[in-house]
């Protein structure tokens, strides 16, 4: 049986896994998603993923710097709030930009946010970090628990690498059989990949370059004038457990609003 929202966040609260939570949440009762997969609300990527990020499986969004991956993320989100879904981002490093969010369309008050402890350069502090990243896979645990999120975000794109890979394999195996036969969306965003084999879908973001390849950095910038406009992005599509392995590059134009 789901938890409340109220439970929850006595939950979070309870566990200091979250500082900083969303007020007033709507009620997700009476909603009813009839459909296996949840659009991105990007055409030509839902087209290739056969209408969207399925639900009821634990999806990988990943990409170096200037990769396009925090775009197609806030995408996502937009996407889910504007079907009047709830969303939950567990921000492992507390880097979420509001005002972009709000920018790119995301409904502030469909989105539960719970901030982390992780730094991006720990120094001396790797074991306190560790713990923070715990503590973040312990809220994100949480959340799927609740079970009346249609979008669940794990972002950790900069987390340090080694901070990830000390979360033990089967961390994935067991979040990946929490979300199984749901209707929620889980995605963990990255630097690289971490679920592997636990991951149904893989989108990995990189730059775009002539022909089908993709590369990481220095090339698909554009310009208007003098402005930087967007970037011309490449999300290679990894479908792990398909029979046949799906590794289809799928092109992405990001756009950066101008404030005057």
């Amino acid at each position: 049986m789901a938890l409340a929202r109220a439970d929850l966040e006595s939950l979070l609260e309870t566990r200091q896994l979250a500082r900083t939570l969303t007020q007033a949440l709507p009620s997700s009762a009476g909603l009813v998603d009839e459909y296996a997969v949840g659009p991105t609300g990007v055409s030509g990527l839902d087209a290739r993923l056969l209408g969207g990020v399925p639900r009821g499986q634990l999806s990988e969004l990943v990409g170096p710097r200037s990769s396009g991956r925090t775009s197609l993320l806030l995408r996502l989100l937009a996407a889910a709030t504007a079907r009047g879904e709830l969303v939950a981002l567990v921000d492992a490093l507390d880097m979420f930009d509001v005002e972009s969010a709000a920018t790119a369309g995301v409904d502030l008050e469909r989105l539960l946010w719970i901030r982390g402890l992780v730094v991006a350069n720990p120094g001396m502090c790797h074991d306190m970090n560790q713990r923070a990243m715990e503590q973040a896979v312990r809220a994100l645990t949480l959340v799927l628990q609740a079970g009346n999120f249609g979008l669940v975000v794990f972002d950790v794109i900069d987390a340090p690498i080694e901070a990830l890979r000390r979360l033990p394999f089967t961390t994935w195996l067991r979040l990946q059989r929490m979300v199984e036969g749901r209707q929620t969306i889980c995605v963990l965003a990255g630097a690289e990949r971490m679920a592997r084999s636990s991951a149904g879908l893989t989108l990995h973001l990189g730059m775009k370059e002539q022909g089908s390849g993709i590369r990481e950095q220095g090339a698909g910038i554009r310009y208007a004038g003098r402005l930087f406009e967007g970037l011309d992005i490449h999300a290679r599509v990894i479908r792990a457990r398909a029979r046949v392995r799906e590794d289809t590059p799928v092109g992405i134009r990001t756009t950066v609003c101008h404030h005057g």
